[in-house]
């Protein structure tokens, strides 16, 4: 198997959490949290692609609890047109059904403190685990 490169964006209004991993070793990570508000979020994108050498996107989509499209699914969905013309990269959308409430539980449990970015950076490492779960599974014959 040829070894790539993918990053999962958890994007929020205000923030972006970012995860890394490869097709190879299948182990996401939380890489950072971009600050919407605050940074240039394209410029600090840009780096990470090139620095990483990344060769999937993956866009985590939001819908309501009953599958339904939200103001959220909408704001994502401007953004990855927006990352489509400026990178002129392909990406993937995966649902990230309840994975901000994981990532907050799972900080909560291992104790001591976090911020929202941190959750926003876990969050994005659960949807870049559900795509490489559902895209790339051992073939274990």
């Amino acid at each position: 198997m040829v070894n790539k490169s993918i990053i999962a964006l958890d994007v929020g209004s205000r923030r972006v959490g970012v995860a890394l991993a490869n097709t190879v070793a299948r182990l996401a990570n939380p890489l950072t949290t971009i600050d919407r508000k605050t940074s240039d979020v394209w410029s600090l994108l840009g780096k990470i692609i090139d620095e990483n050498k990344v060769d999937i996107i993956v866009i985590g989509l939001p819908r309501g609890m009953s599958g339904q499209e939200t103001e959220q699914t909408a704001l994502v969905r401007q953004f990855a047109e927006d990352f489509k013309s400026k990178f002129n990269l392909d990406y993937n959308f995966q649902d990230e059904a309840v994975t901000s409430v994981m990532a907050e539980e799972e900080l909560q449990a291992r104790g001591g403190s976090y911020t929202k970015g941190d959750i926003d950076a876990l969050s994005a490492t659960y949807i870049l685990n559900d795509f490489i779960t559902e895209n790339y599974q051992q073939d274990t014959r």
